[in-house]
């Protein structure tokens, strides 16, 4: 316990100092010591350490979730920047919270090989965990900023070299290159260490999304939707839908889950990144259907609500078995709104509070589903397209799809399918990125506050700026195509 403190503390020394810039440590390799790589045990606790920061990173929908057209303000905050699409050289996001366990990573893939392991599946397995968090990482940075440095050397002291932002392509097959080499390392197929580690099932369903973000970004063609199919089978094994929608959140790493991260209580100190869709218990006092609303007395916090857009996308189909599983309004006895909360990942309901603790599911199986339908709708085979899009359908409760075969409104349908699907679950703008870049949307007309800044001359990017503060402390990174001439506010 006393060796995984000072691990931890290690750690959290080791985060601070990278706050500043981009992995701008003094010389991390002296929090360490020469003989600090010595046994397996240790190897194993700083893995654990890593996984907290990996958690800690994915713990938002700021990146992935809030620049969407899935919410509005709430009753008692108006959302924040990222959400009003207010963004600039000045307003800037830092990745450094991403680069982070990136460094973390890089440490490990490093000095694991300083170490004896008597079994050397258990070598295997650890770098395969980390090389495929590493993935996920940047995977992330790619889709959120572009052009990202790429960073797979740790920073062990000052002398250093700065790197500049590599291109898109370049990031991906860094991605690829990371997942192949950890699905030819993990020791077996199926999640041996548990869903809640990084698994070979995990590295598939993360191949399946890069590739498709390929495909439909870069315009890659069909060879790569193929390889989105495949990817997305391999991942798929050893899982199926929930027959009951509500259980893939109401238990812990149930059948559908393919990859999740750990969020229960008491282990975690802070709470779910869904509770900025709760609502506190004052503004529910006068609701009618006060007993069925997970509010909360302290650590909600109503910064969204679902949109018109959100709202029209789940009505469309009623008897949507989704619908009462995503968010719930309370109502006065008067017929008004006083507030919406979310009740997928509601948490746990106690005497006094509500504890936002559920896991954080990364891949499950229905996103294997649709990732093949839109890449069969995309290639132009629709019936192949309609038939994995109605198995996601059949457990909604909504039917069959019975629209047009045109394969583009099909593409549509699965974005709109993908909406109800996965609420809450950062998967929203993404998906909307994704069908912009190959035409079929326009995100400026689709999400709300970017239509409203366009309409006032303001074109924002699509990635994010980042920090003059960066640039000025490394003169190899170019600010994002965009913000050359700031936004005004």
């Amino acid at each position: 316990m006393k060796k995984t403190n000072i691990i931890l503390a290690a750690l959290a020394l080791l985060s601070l100092s990278s706050c500043n810039a981009l992995l701008d440590v003094d010389n991390p390799s002296a929090i360490y010591g020469s003989n600090y790589w010595s046994n397996t045990d240790e190897v194993k606790s700083y893995l654990n350490g890593v996984y907290t920061q990996f958690r800690s990173c994915w713990n938002e929908m700021e990146y992935l979730e809030a620049r969407g057209d899935e919410f509005t303000d709430g009753v008692e905050d108006a959302g924040t920047d990222m959400w009003a699409q207010n963004i600039s050289t000045t307003k800037a996001y830092n990745w450094n919270s991403i680069y982070t366990p990136i460094q973390h990573v890089n440490m490990l893939i490093k000095h694991i090989h300083d170490v004896n392991f008597a079994n050397e599946s258990d070598k295997n397995q650890i770098l395969a965990e980390a090389y495929t968090m590493r993935a996920s990482l940047y995977f992330k940075l790619v889709r959120v900023w572009g052009k990202v440095p790429l960073e797979v050397e740790p920073t062990e002291g000052s002398s250093k070299e700065r790197i500049g932002r590599s291109e898109i392509p370049d990031v991906l097959a860094q991605i690829y290159q990371d997942l192949e080499t950890a699905i030819g390392l993990f020791p077996t197929d199926d999640w041996a260490k548990g869903k809640y580690r990084a698994n070979k099932r995990g590295a598939y369903a993360l191949m399946a999304d890069a590739k498709l973000w390929e495909a439909k970004v870069l315009n890659t063609g069909n060879e790569t939707y193929r390889e989105v199919i495949r990817y997305a089978d391999l991942a798929a094994e050893g899982t199926s839908l929930e027959e009951n929608f509500a259980n893939i959140y109401g238990t812990r790493t149930g059948k559908e889950v393919i990859w999740a991260i750990f969020y229960g209580y008491p282990e975690t100190s802070g709470d779910s990144y869904t509770h900025f869709m709760t609502l506190r218990d004052v503004f529910v006092e006068k609701a009618v259907n006060k007993d069925q609303i997970p509010y909360a007395k302290s650590g909600a916090r109503s910064r969204y609500a679902p949109s018109d857009k959100l709202r029209s996308i789940f009505n469309r189909y009623p008897g949507d078995v989704r619908l009462a599983n995503s968010y719930i309004d309370a109502m006065d006895e008067k017929g008004n709104c006083l507030g919406t909360s979310q009740v997928k990942m509601r948490g746990t309901k106690t005497e006094t509070n509500v504890i936002f603790d559920n896991d954080n599911v990364l891949y499950r199986h229905a996103e294997m589903i649709l990732f093949k339908a839109e890449a069969y709708a995309a290639m132009g085979e629709v019936p192949n397209a309609i038939a994995e899009l109605n198995k996601v359908r059949k457990r909604a409760g909504i039917g069959e799809y019975t629209g047009s075969t045109e394969a583009k409104k099909v593409e549509l349908e699965i974005l709109e399918e993908r909406g109800r699907e996965f609420f809450l679950e950062n998967k929203r703008w993404p998906d909307l990125l994704r069908f912009h870049y190959e035409g079929l949307i326009d995100v400026y007309q689709e999400v709300p506050k970017l239509k409203e800044r366009a309409e006032l001359g303001i074109i924002v990017p699509l990635y994010l700026s980042i920090p003059i503060s960066e640039i000025t402390l490394n003169k190899e990174l170019e600010q994002t195509e965009g913000y050359e001439l700031d936004l005004e506010e």
